[in-house]
């Protein structure tokens, strides 16, 4: 199945399964990806690096070298080949060749803090392996011109437990003093033993004695400093001071990994975690909190549900504190990312609490980045489950101000008079002001001045009760801003009152004189109506006795009378006519007498009745007389 599944892949499918192959520590199984990688690309220097390293870790020194030189071949500069070939080299002794190619690539990489380590480490085993250079000396001979490490290396490991002559004391005497912390790490449990044989090298007197078999007490102390001082050397040699801090920290994460924690010292260990986490981020560290975070959560995901029964509340209280931190650094998108997984975890686990923590996140990082409808869609499903009304009363604010800015100044004028009722149940004075304003910038938005200056008034007096300046200030500016805009309103509103006034009441010339017109029409009409009325009578009058010749004889003579009269009216009428049109001319030079005038004319249209009642009374008793 194995074989199956690498005939079936690509270069980078090759690459990438036996680097993760490599990384568990199963190097064999990596060697079989990385040298079907090398099939289908033979010479890639980035796979003879990768199998170099798996060769060098099975023991393999030979054909690590091999591809760690082959990776060389066509770039002389590249560093992964430059590191590989000196680790390779390194671990086989050559440390002087080791230390060429470790100063190659430093000079080349200076970045890289790993070429500068193994140029230390290659260091400190040639001093360790043939001393200081002061206590070497070399013969001027033509066949010395070059030192074998390892030939060094050998002699070292064959003269453990030789005495030291007189003269090699002497040059143990001018080796320079070891670094005692070095050498703690390296002898380990022993290193307690040489402290106490240097102490007894301090006693003069045990040092001159000697045992029954007549050996001198000195020369066995000075035969253990010795070994030990050996052993620490060969061992450096062998394992450098560097690879034994690597490997314990590595055996402590095992350690950690494969112990089995007792649910008290589980919880122990993620209640002070997530302590360090929360004091990390509320003390301007956001960065260490996420990573420190991160490394929490790998822990805790390692864990099966048995040993933490709350797991996934913890693992979306993980993400939402790397969504916060995320949040405090200005990176949104990752932050609405983390804290999206805490809301799916709380809705699959159907966890109120962190329901209400995530939508209360999500809304927050929708308004930064100016997605207000959403951020109305996350905080209004909050509602139901905000608690006390210190959170209601943020919550309404919020929603409240992202109305605002979508320009919706109603329903932000509704959410701000919420958040105020909440804020006086809780008698929070802060948010108190805060609603206040809210609702006085909708209500200038929805141009209600009047209102909006009593709210701002009533905010500056929340302001000045907490001895807010900031907010005093801003409010001062924004009061001033609403007031020149009631007293423009104002202006606006008289301005048109006063239009309005003076089209009702308009006496101009045109519109006099089409009023006197009028009436004079009207006047005209009534006359004539009752004329008709009259004549109507008299030949009523005149029908009713037709036996009466006399008065039949009469007849036209009193036709042509009233003919006559009513010629002379029409004509006084022209000429009444002829004097209102006078008078409307002389109103449009005297626009001042203009009503008293319409007055008048109304009581000479009163006199033309009567006159024109005095003729019919006339013309009645003439008949009566022809009668």
């Amino acid at each position: 199945m194995e074989a199956h599944a690498v005939q079936g892949g690509t270069f980078l499918s090759f690459m990438a399964e036996g680097t993760l192959l490599y990384q568990r520590g199963e190097y064999e199984k990596a060697l079989i990806y990385l040298n079907n990688a090398l099939k289908l690309r033979p010479g890639d220097k980035y796979a003879l690096v990768a199998r170099s390293e798996c060769y060098l870790r099975l023991g393999d020194t030979q054909n690590s070298l091999k591809d760690a030189e082959a990776s060389l071949q066509n770039d002389k500069t590249f560093s992964k080949g430059l590191y590989q070939k000196a680790e390779t080299l390194y671990t086989m002794g050559d440390f002087e060749f080791a230390l060429v190619f470790y100063h190659r690539g430093y000079r080349l990489r200076p970045e890289l803090q790993k070429f500068r380590l193994g140029i230390e480490k290659s260091q400190e085993a040639i001093v360790n392996c043939i001393g200081s250079p002061s206590s070497v000396k070399l013969e001027n001979k033509a066949d010395l011109c070059f030192i074998s490490r390892q030939a060094e290396s050998r002699q070292a490991n064959q003269k453990l437990q030789v005495k030291l002559t007189p003269d090699q004391k002497q040059t143990k005497k001018k080796e320079p003093v070891r670094n005692q912390k070095v050498e703690r790490q390296l002898l380990g449990e022993l290193y307690a033993d040489k402290a106490y044989l240097e102490k007894l090298l301090k006693d003069k007197g045990l040092m001159e004695s000697s045992t029954r078999q007549g050996i001198k007490v000195a020369d066995l102390v000075s035969d253990g400093i010795s070994y030990l001082d050996t052993c620490s050397k060969f061992w450096q040699q062998q394992k450098p001071i560097y690879a034994r801090v690597r490997e314990r920290k590595l055996r402590q994460q095992m350690w950690i990994r494969d112990k089995k924690q007792t649910p008290a010292e589980i919880s122990r260990y993620i209640v002070k975690n997530m302590e360090d986490i929360d004091m990390l981020l509320s003390g301007d560290c956001p960065e260490e909190s996420c990573r420190k975070a991160e490394r929490v959560l790998k822990t805790i995901q390692g864990w099966s549900d048995d040993e933490v029964p709350n797991k996934n509340e913890i693992i979306g209280n993980l993400h939402s504190c790397m969504g916060n931190a995320r949040f405090e650094m200005g990176q949104m998108e990752a932050a609405l990312r983390s804290h999206k997984v805490d809301l799916a975890l709380a809705r699959q686990n159907k966890l109120p609490d962190a329901l209400s923590r995530a939508l209360d996140n999500v809304g927050r990082v929708y308004a930064r980045i100016g997605k207000f409808e959403q951020a109305i869609e996350s905080w209004e499903e909050k509602i139901p489950l905000a608690k006390s009304s210190l959170e209601k009363t943020w919550l309404f604010h919020e929603i409240g101000r992202c109305y605002l800015e979508l320009n919706k100044a109603e329903a932000a004028q509704t959410y701000g008079q919420m958040s105020l009722q909440s804020a006086d149940e809780e008698g929070n004075v802060e948010w108190q002001l805060h609603a206040y304003v809210l609702i006085a910038q909708a209500q200038v938005n929805l141009k209600n001045y009047w209102s909006a200056i009593i709210t701002f008034e009533k905010a500056l007096e929340k302001a000045t009760f907490i001895r807010n300046e900031a907010a005093q200030d801003a409010i001062v500016i924004a009061l001033d801003d609403v007031s020149k805009s009631f007293i423009k309103e104002l202006r606006g509103k008289r301005k048109a009152k006063e239009a309005y006034s003076a089209k009702e009441r308009d006496f101009s010339p045109e519109t006099s004189k089409k009023s006197l017109e009028k009436y004079r029409r009207e006047s005209e009409l009534s006359i004539k109506s009752k004329g008709d009325k009259k004549q109507k009578e008299a030949a009523g009058n005149y029908k009713e006795e037709p036996g009466d010749n006399q008065e039949g004889g009469n007849e036209p003579e009193i036709k042509e009378e009233s003919k006559e009269e009513e010629m002379g009216s029409e004509e006084e009428k022209k000429e009444r006519g002829g004097e209102e049109e006078s008078r409307g001319e002389k109103e449009e030079n005297e626009g001042e007498k203009e009503e008293n005038e319409g007055e008048k004319e109304e009581n000479e249209g009163e006199k033309e009745e009567n006159e024109g009642e005095k003729e019919e009374n006339e013309g009645e008793k003439e008949e009566n007389e022809g009668e």
